[in-house]
């Protein structure tokens, strides 16, 4: 810009009449909200508002984290200087992850001498499979009956107490260990990368996991549930031997570059350091020891989108809502702010904090704005209708003898895949299970549901749902009456 050739300003002068102009236009914001409004000087005066780059370090850089994890297999050297690091590990080979108690001395002394619980779960860093990790879930178990997605190989452990993996989380596992005793514990990763990859034109890549590290301690009531500290790190898995060629690749790709273009890639480590992030946010916790989560289809959905941010959140709990719902860049930003504090913005604050996408998104997600639904249909299984009526007609009862149970289903895309996911998500089944959807058509006839047929089904259209076994595997055709 032509004024900052003329004028010789330093960064500082800068920096600061920028500050002046910003609390001189903004003077008048949120005053209509009375004596608990914000400042928006306050706001704007916090680091992330002094400099552009987005690539800022986080302020918990220059602390000493309570504890760190190590996974022991080496980072790709294909990965350029500002991005995540990225792991290649083998299906089913132990790879040993080392707990290290990371306090300075004093710190934390509630902990001294006593236990702390780590939950380890492999989780997709895809947020798109993220959103339907049940429904994938589910379909891995369908096609790997009794095998799991992570496991402990306990014998090579060291230092860990009371190992557990729910029959029910398969990509979770759980133990007790002491921060004061060398502690290294060996994973197992039992499914690849591209077991959860559309295949497109002949070929697959590989979607990227994340293994994620909660630490917590124990309350009053001897119950594991204060979080202490997070990490994760990013991986891909090959089938054994796979990831060991792919490192060879990258290694040998780098080698033939020129030295300039070397420089924007970072160096392999021979370890891997998980990173501190925010808990994982799916977990309940129950009593005890028991790692209790929710496993139902409606309890995934309802975390995603049903999510509503509370005056009496509190400020980790606003943490975590931020992380749910995709504002993770800004979670720095309202370190600070409890769920009170952050329904008190208004929406021209928060697009001056977050800018005008990410503001009106947030903008939304805090008042609890749900957008219509393209398509709602209501379901009944006939099963239940017909023991029901059955039911009812044994009583006697002939005048309430139509009254049945319908559940809703809504769809946003209006094609067949959709439709399939909603229904096996209902019933609690893998899409896999469902072979085909007819429609019954006239003299009962059993018309093929495809995309186009869903666009012209009526709004709030109500089905009876009956089942077919399948003649050529073992799912069953759901047909629409």
């Amino acid at each position: 810009m032509a004024w900052a050739l003329k004028l010789p300003l330093t960064d500082e002068v800068i920096e600061s009449g920028l500050v002046q102009d910003f609390d001189a236009s903004l003077s008048g914001i949120g005053q209509e909200l009375g004596a608990g409004a914000y400042s928006m000087s306050d706001v704007l005066a916090l680091p992330i508002f002094k400099q552009e780059e987005s690539n800022l370090p986080p302020d918990s850089e220059n602390k000493i984290l309570p504890f760190q994890y190590v996974l022991c297999a080496a980072t790709s050297p294909a990965i350029k200087l500002h991005d995540e690091t990225l792991t290649y590990l083998n299906q089913g080979q132990s790879y040993e992850i080392r707990m290290l108690d990371n306090r300075k001395m004093g710190e934390l002394p509630e902990i001294t001498g006593k236990m702390v619980k780590s939950i380890i779960r492999v989780v997709f860093h895809d947020r798109r499979l993220q959103y339907t990790e049940h429904q994938q879930l589910e379909g891995w178990r369908w096609n790997r009956p009794g095998d799991r997605i992570l496991d402990l190989d306990i014998p090579m452990s060291v230092g860990m107490v009371d190992p557990r993996a729910n029959p029910t989380q398969l990509n979770t596992v759980e133990f007790l260990w002491d921060p004061s005793k060398r502690t290294s514990v060996f994973i197992q990763v039992h499914c690849i990368s591209t077991e959860f990859t559309m295949r497109k034109h002949g070929g697959e890549k590989g979607v990227p996991f994340r293994i994620q590290i909660d630490t917590f301690k124990e309350n009053d009531g001897e119950e594991y549930t204060e979080h202490q500290h997070s990490a994760s790190c990013q991986v891909k898995v090959f089938k054994p031997k796979g990831a060991d060629r792919k490192q060879k690749t990258d290694r040998e790709k780098m080698e033939k570059r020129a030295p300039q273009e070397k420089e924007k890639y970072q160096p392999s480590y021979e370890t891997t350091i998980l990173t501190e992030c925010s808990p994982w946010p799916e977990v309940t916790y129950g009593s005890g020891h028991k790692h209790a989560a929710c496993s139902e289809p409606h309890c995934q959905f309802i975390k995603y989108y049903g999510d509503n941010l509370l005056p009496a959140a509190t400020p980790q709990d606003a943490q975590q809502w931020l992380h749910r719902n995709r504002f993770s860049p800004f979670c720095r930003l309202f370190t600070n702010f409890s769920g009170a504090d952050l329904l008190k913005l208004t929406r021209e604050d928060v697009i001056q904090i977050c800018g005008p996408a990410d503001g009106i998104r947030l903008f939304n997600a805090l008042k609890g704005r749900v957008v219509r639904p393209r398509l709602t249909v209501y379901v009944c299984q006939e099963s239940q209708q017909a023991r029901e009526q059955q039911q009812k007609h044994e009583n006697g009862d002939t005048a309430s003898s139509t009254f049945f149970v319908y559940h809703a289903i809504y769809l946003e895309d209006l094609t067949a895949v959709e439709l399939t996911e909603k229904i096996a998500q209902l019933f609690n089944i893998s899409p896999r299970q469902i072979s085909q959807i007819f429609k019954q058509g006239p003299t009962g006839i059993h018309v093929l549901v495809s995309d186009e047929m869903i666009q012209n089904f009526q709004d709030e259209v109500c089905f009876v749902l009956d089942t077919m076994k399948a003649e050529t595997n073992d799912g069953y055709h759901i047909i629409l009456k």
